[in-house]
């Protein structure tokens, strides 16, 4: 066995776009890391594609949000079809100051583009490399991984996390409960492509009442990148039930390479674009959750359900993947424990109504990422990383039951939402940690954006040397620690906050100016400048005067405060960060 005293800060175990995400992260706060997957190559499944809009904000800050846009497709609405008759066309319209729409993306796409941007930070995956066992103690962890070449490595890291999905190594190993159910229904899934004439950009979901008014029969289609492509998911007919071949239950899409032709039963394979055939793992957990042993479905098995429930005639071809999956709900009793920690699937699985499980997942990493590179760098204490479970445990115990109520009952099981809630809410916009431990006191009026709550983004700030506005995201694109936001007009008062940020050894400043206010009494502070003005910024962040706000790494905000009281609730904050104690 090789052992390694190792220059490695943090070890990622799963290279899913959860692992990416926090890998990615780390490294763009300059914390050094490695990222493992025990698979030899990324599996070209279209399993997790819906991309929120709260994800797409969060990849904008990395600076990977083009190259997402570019290769993905807007979902624009949802067309509802019961027992053949249309009963809504749902437009998925967001307010203007929303920067991004919904959108979808293969998997193993999303998974390429942050691959990329990883490499281009000097980390690559290692690829068929598997975490075999851990030990923790309190000065760090020592990893036992099983290399490609098959040779053994033990690694001394001060932090581990576990992104490796539903069946995670890393939580068995930690000893986490993971409690909840799991849906009787086993369901079909396909990547496809449909010849109808349905308007491009919307979902679909068309179903077959039975007499109680529940949907006993349903075809859901997500648009993909490509003329007529869909991921479809439908019931699954007894024939191809896994459970009827009394399969144990699957590794939730990890799988191993079998060439055709090697004596692999046909009837436990799913099928990639190259025709290479994959058998799912079959771990001994008892979490039935993804793609499950069994007979695939083929494309004629597809054909039949959209032949009985398709709002109009469509003939599918060029199936490129077929699978059977079943679904469960489980959430851990906690994110972590010491010097370890899990996020994603390894920490919440449920039903994949609203994409909202990869979404969660990557803000599970976002959050815990920007707190480990502080702790690592000794800008925090440890105690900081206790306030990640904190945070998401909260968010993914509301996850996973609004998941499990909207695929019981529909979306409606939640009556009390407007519409314009229900798709804030679905696109992840108002996730906050109000009142959690680094949310500071309330400030300004009712209404008003508030720590723990995401930073809105806004249009219309200007600057002398552009000759077009900008968008807040534009001014926090790249920046990867806190930034300290100031609106006011007086110089006076700005030029003292802007010292006071400087004095407590505060993140780095942004004035902003209230549309008509002069600019040339600010030309000796040293800080980027903008002008609110088109009024976006005070429209939406309703400032009480003079007013300061921390945005932190991950979006959301940290503090507020007016600006003659800079100096104490910036100290007051990054107090929290370090938990000393506050005045």
């Amino acid at each position: 066995m090789t052992h390694h005293r190792t220059t490695t800060d943090v070890l990622v175990v799963g290279a899913g776009p959860v692992g990416l995400s926090a890998a990615a992260e780390l490294r763009r706060h300059g914390v050094r890391c490695r990222i493992v997957d025990r698979l030899p190559a990324r599996l070209p499944y279209a399993k997790a594609v819906g991309i929120q809009p709260r994800t797409l904000e969060l990849w904008d800050r990395m600076g990977l949000v083009r190259a997402v846009l570019e290769a993905a497709v807007p979902i624009r609405g949802q067309l509802v079809y019961a027992d053949g008759e249309e009963r809504a066309r749902i437009a998925l319209e967001l307010p203007p100051e929303v920067p991004y729409g919904f959108a979808a993306l293969p998997q193993y796409e999303t998974e390429r583009l942050l691959e990329e941007y990883l490499g281009g930070l000097g980390t690559v995956v290692e690829r068929d490399t598997e975490l075999v066992s851990f030990d923790r103690d309190r000065d760090g962890v020592t990893a036992r991984l099983r290399t490609a070449s098959g040779a053994d490595e033990e690694l001394r890291v001060p932090y581990l996390i576990g992104c490796d999905g539903a069946h995670s190594a890393v939580r068995k190993g930690l000893g986490l409960s993971f409690g909840g159910g799991a849906f009787p229904e086993e369901y079909m899934l396909g990547d496809v492509e449909a010849d109808w004439d349905l308007p491009h950009g919307y979902a679909v979901r068309s179903s077959r009442r039975s007499a109680d008014g529940s949907a006993d029969d349903v075809l859901v289609c997500v648009p993909l990148p490509g003329p007529g492509r869909y991921r479809m998911s439908m019931r699954v007919p007894p024939e191809l039930s896994a459970r009827r071949e009394a399969a144990p239950d699957d590794g939730a899409g990890a799988a191993d390479r079998v060439a055709p032709g090697s004596g692999t039963p046909a009837d436990r394979t799913v099928h990639d674009p190259d025709g290479v055939a994959h058998v799912p793992d079959v771990p001994p957990d008892g979490v039935a959750h993804g793609v499950q042993a069994g007979r695939a479905p083929e494309l004629p098995d597809l054909q039949a359900v959209v032949d009985r429930l398709a709002p109009r005639p469509a003939r599918l071809s060029r199936l490129r993947w077929a699978s059977v999956f079943r679904i469960s709900h489980r959430i851990v009793d906690r994110y972590g424990e010491g010097r370890v920690f899990v996020a994603g699937d390894a920490a919440h699985i449920h039903p994949p109504t609203g994409a909202q499980g990869m979404n969660t997942g990557v803000q599970d990493a976002c959050n815990l990422a920007w707190k480990l590179a502080l702790v690592v760098r000794g800008e925090a204490g440890p105690g900081l990383l206790a306030t990640y479970d904190a945070e998401r445990r909260p968010v993914g115990e509301e996850v996973v039951g609004r998941t499990v109520r909207h695929a019981a009952r529909g979306i409606g099981a939640d009556p009390d939402d407007d519409r314009r809630t229900l798709l804030l809410r679905e696109a992840q916009l108002l996730v906050g940690y109000r009142g959690g431990p680094l949310a500071g006191a309330p400030y300004g009026p009712a209404g008003a954006p508030q720590p723990g709550d995401r930073a809105p983004d806004c249009a219309g700030l200007t600057t002398p040397a552009a000759a077009f506005p900008l968008r807040l995201l534009d001014v926090l694109r790249g920046r990867a620690g806190h930034v300290v936001l100031l609106y006011g007009s007086g110089a006076a008062e700005l030029s003292g906050a802007v010292e006071a940020a400087r004095a407590v050894g505060g993140p780095p400043a942004v004035v902003v100016l209230p549309a008509g206010a002069d600019r040339s009494a600010l030309a000796a502070l040293s800080v980027p400048v903008y002008r609110d003005a088109a009024g976006e910024f005070a429209r939406l962040y309703l400032p009480d005067g003079a007013t300061g706000l921390v945005v932190r790494p991950d979006g959301q905000l940290g503090a507020r405060f007016p600006l003659g009281g800079a100096a104490a609730a910036l100290d007051d904050y990054l107090g929290a960060l370090s938990l000393r104690p506050r005045s």
